[in-house]
């Protein structure tokens, strides 16, 4: 855990576990890093991840949050996009270390979503300060839920149910 808190804070990326697929992280003011790894195109935004609801930005609409939070979504507000994944306990003693990360799959741009550190190309685990390895994950990512109309639209289906019974 410590490994993984100071290359963060020393604004290196890191490979930490979900409760869908390994994540790329990095510290939000320095979420370029994501993006030059990934090779991912910057109009496409990163979410926050966080351990707990209570971390993300008290803008949120904190009762939409508490309704599909923790669990496998991200919900894309007016002012980003978020995660408060079951996280692995080793991956959520990172994460409340340092508050909130940024993060999107660690994969290149397009390809598929690791399930395994061993899956996670190559050249993005040689480029992280450090790999946190909470063995196989599901392998389905988030379903992603867009709050910013008049009415919630699925923008990709995943893990999690849509709409909540």
């Amino acid at each position: 855990m410590n490994d993984a808190v100071a290359a963060l804070r020393a604004g290196q990326a890191v490979i930490l576990p979900t409760d869908t697929v390994y994540g790329l992280c990095a510290l939000p003011e320095h979420e370029g890093v994501l993006y030059e790894l990934k090779g991912r195109d910057r109009t496409k935004p990163v979410a926050l991840l966080a351990a707990e609801i209570d971390a993300l930005p008290a803008e949120l609409d904190r009762d939409v949050l508490e309704r599909y939070l923790p669990g496998a979504y991200t919900l894309v507000f007016e002012s980003a996009g978020v995660r408060v994944p079951h996280l692995p306990p080793e991956a959520a003693d990172v994460v409340r270390a340092v508050g909130v990360v940024a993060a999107t799959s660690a994969n290149l741009s397009g390809g598929p979503d690791p399930r395994r550190v061993a899956e996670i190309p190559e050249e993005l685990r040689a480029a992280c300060g450090a790999i946190v390895d909470a063995g196989e994950l599901p392998g389905t990512p988030s379903t992603v839920i867009d709050f910013r109309g008049a009415e919630p639209v699925v923008l990709r289906q995943g893990a999690g149910p849509f709409p909540l019974s």
